[in-house]
């Protein structure tokens, strides 16, 4: 249960941070002022300053190695889920097969108040051993 939040909070933070991220990069001016220009690359000069470049290139670092650790924590945790319902898959299987055992087995014969008679040995008889086949007489040749 615990594994099952932890992967939805790492998920919803990597979907944050991908967003963040995608922003941040639109936001940059490029050198030919293409895709920037259409975003307002000179609105966020004016408001943030000159230095605006510096920041967003320091926040496209920060937001692609975030984005990053998330996957990897998110890959960790989902193999540790996988291993977990393996587990469990694995114990499953094995506690029905444990039962089917035990009811498989005949039960003991109720006791009855008079014991059932032995059976009878029977000694066997000797067997006589086969007499040997005889041979096949052989087919008589045709002459022309």
């Amino acid at each position: 249960m615990i594994l099952q939040a932890s992967i939805y909070i790492v998920f919803a933070a990597l979907l944050i941070v991908s967003a963040l991220l995608l922003l941040v990069v639109l936001m940059q001016r490029p050198k030919q002022e293409g895709l920037g220009a259409a975003f307002g690359a000179q609105m966020t000069d004016q408001a943030f300053g000159a230095q605006t470049t510096d920041v967003l290139k320091k926040g496209t670092v920060l937001f692609g190695t975030l984005f990053m650790l998330l996957s990897f924590v998110l890959a960790v945790l989902m193999n540790a889920q996988y291993k977990q319902s393996r587990t469990n898959i694995a114990q499953e299987a094995a506690a029905p097969a444990a039962t089917e055992d035990e009811t498989t087995q005949p039960a003991a014969p109720a006791p009855s108040e008079t014991p059932a008679p032995a059976p009878a040995e029977t000694v066997p008889a000797e067997v006589p051993a086969p007499a040997p086949a005889e041979e096949p007489a052989p087919a008589p040749a045709e002459g022309n």
